[in-house]
């Protein structure tokens, strides 16, 4: 199989080496000609995984035609609010039926869209074959050989099986999940929920109150998930709580990082100016705050992470918020 990978971040970078390594034909879409050169000539990504070695048999390139040349696996990893652009941009070079794999995790916020409609909005005339991939998978890990579990959210079989068998290593395993929809929120939701759990931390509140979140985050997920079509038992798997709880308390969560710096009372505009990598929860915050809205779906922690991002709310005042709302059943 030869398969290209779209995006040359850490995630991107990092699957592309895994699937190198493993022998197969990889090759990898970077937008910066200073990075092709350098992974290249030095066999290294130094702005998203310094002092990491990627496998030298790793094909890197800036032009689409070369990518897409004889592939029908196309891996796309670009932050979600490009991904449009990005299967734009290869929409003339890929095949009749490609299978198209997505490693970004969010909600369109023109649009309010999954990245699954996403991709059959933009890619519907080719008769894409679409799997989401998420989970509980830092890069930096990831790469560093450490076992990761993933699943792959896929409604075809036979591409989903292909897939799998294609991602799975001895160090990175991969379960199918036909819930398309189910993967590709949880993926996204739990960014939200990972800025409150980094905000409690930021406040110096303890295990309790990020137990309460992941807890009742999880609800939140499930809760949006079912009123836009998912199986709600999908929330309870890798995909949703393994990844909620990876991003609520791993210190290489980007979306945490953001949370305790807005308690810390630095602005949100300096936080994402000093950050390396898109965190992706910012700009899903306002999606979801709209969707739920839009849905008629009460989603409390949104509510209050939304304030704080965007109308300047306390990140303490809405803790109390939280805290003082109606007294309620589980």
């Amino acid at each position: 199989m030869k398969i290209a990978v779209i995006g040359g971040g850490s995630w991107g970078t990092t699957l592309a080496d895994m699937l190198a390594k493993k022998g197969l034909e990889t090759r990898l879409w970077v937008r910066e000609q200073k990075v092709m050169h350098e992974i290249r000539t030095l066999h290294e990504n130094t702005w998203y995984l310094p002092g990491r070695p990627l496998a030298p048999n790793l094909d890197v390139s800036t032009d689409p035609a070369h990518v897409a040349d004889g592939v029908r696996h196309f891996l796309f990893a670009v932050p979600c609010q490009f991904i449009r652009h990005a299967y734009t941009r290869f929409l003339k070079y890929l095949p009749k039926n490609p299978a198209i794999i997505c490693a970004s995790k969010g909600i369109e916020l023109d649009t309010l869209m999954p990245m699954s409609d996403v991709c059959e909005d933009v890619l519907g005339a080719l008769k894409p074959r679409f799997a989401m991939l998420s989970g509980p998978s830092f890069a930096f890990e990831v790469i560093n050989g450490i076992p990761t579990a993933v699943a792959l959210g896929c409604a075809h079989k036979k591409t989903g099986k292909e897939v799998q068998e294609a991602l799975s290593t001895p160090k990175f395993r991969v379960y199918t999940n036909p819930d398309v929809r189910g993967v590709e929120l949880g993926g996204a939701i739990k960014n939200i929920i990972a800025i409150a759990s980094g905000v409690a931390d930021g406040l110096g509140f303890g295990s309790n109150a990020r137990s309460a979140l992941i807890t009742r985050g999880l609800h939140e997920m499930s809760r949006l998930g079912k009123a836009m079509g998912a199986d709600t038992e999908t929330f309870m798997g890798l995909s949703g709580l393994g990844d909620l709880v990876l991003t609520c308390t791993g210190d290489l969560s980007r979306n945490r990082q953001v949370g305790m710096r807005l308690a810390k009372g630095q602005k949100l505009l300096d936080i994402l100016g000093e950050m390396k990598m898109v965190a992706e929860g910012v700009k899903t915050t306002e999606a979801v705050h709209t969707l739920g809205q839009k849905l008629g779906v009460e989603l409390p922690i949104t509510e209050q992470v939304h304030a704080v991002l965007y109308r300047n709310q306390e990140p303490a005042a809405a803790v109390q918020a939280l805290m003082t709302r109606t007294l309620k059943d589980e």
